[in-house]
């Protein structure tokens, strides 16, 4: 596996810390961590990493802070989820991108161009975090073509990186 290069790794103040979690939870319909954490950011290749408390749980992609899968199964989501039959699980663990007809639901507050995170149908875990290519009623009835394109996977660098334990 290829080694994830962090540059730029700093530790947030509590101000900051706050507007993070705060945009996290409204977004993903959660309760993160508080002001009392001990909160850094690096820069990733294409995204800015969040550890806190040593722990990598978050991201920032383009600006839109969001749970990585291990910020998801620490925290759990109640938004932004679309989940996908048990065909598509083995695939989008391998990092391909959500495909229209694998998906079964899609959470209302999914739109097009958001992040989402990928779950599937029989346990609810979350498999992927990726950028929906279109809105949740459109994800929902959507026959062919992709409708989330993947960006972190379960087994990709970033879920590598702390079990490594590379903090």
């Amino acid at each position: 596996m290829a080694e994830l290069r962090m540059r730029r790794r700093h530790r947030l103040r509590q101000k900051e810390i706050s507007a993070l979690a705060s945009a996290i939870n409204a977004s993903m319909g959660t309760e993160t961590f508080t002001e009392n954490a001990t909160v850094d950011r690096a820069e990733g290749p294409g995204y800015d990493v969040i550890f806190v408390d040593g722990s990598l749980l978050a991201m920032v992609v383009e600006g839109e802070p969001f749970l990585t899968i291990r910020g998801i199964l620490r925290y759990g989501a109640s938004k932004r989820y679309v989940t996908v039959d048990m065909g598509a699980v083995k695939f989008i663990a391998n990092g391909a991108d959500v495909m229209g007809p694998g998906i079964l639901e899609a959470e209302d507050s999914v739109a097009e161009g958001a992040l989402a995170w990928i779950r599937d149908e029989k346990n609810k875990r979350p498999l992927a975090i990726g950028r929906s290519l279109a809105s949740a009623r459109d994800l929902r009835g959507k026959p062919r073509g992709k409708g989330v394109l993947s960006l972190h996977h379960v087994g990709d660098k970033l879920w590598s990186l702390e079990e490594e334990g590379q903090p």
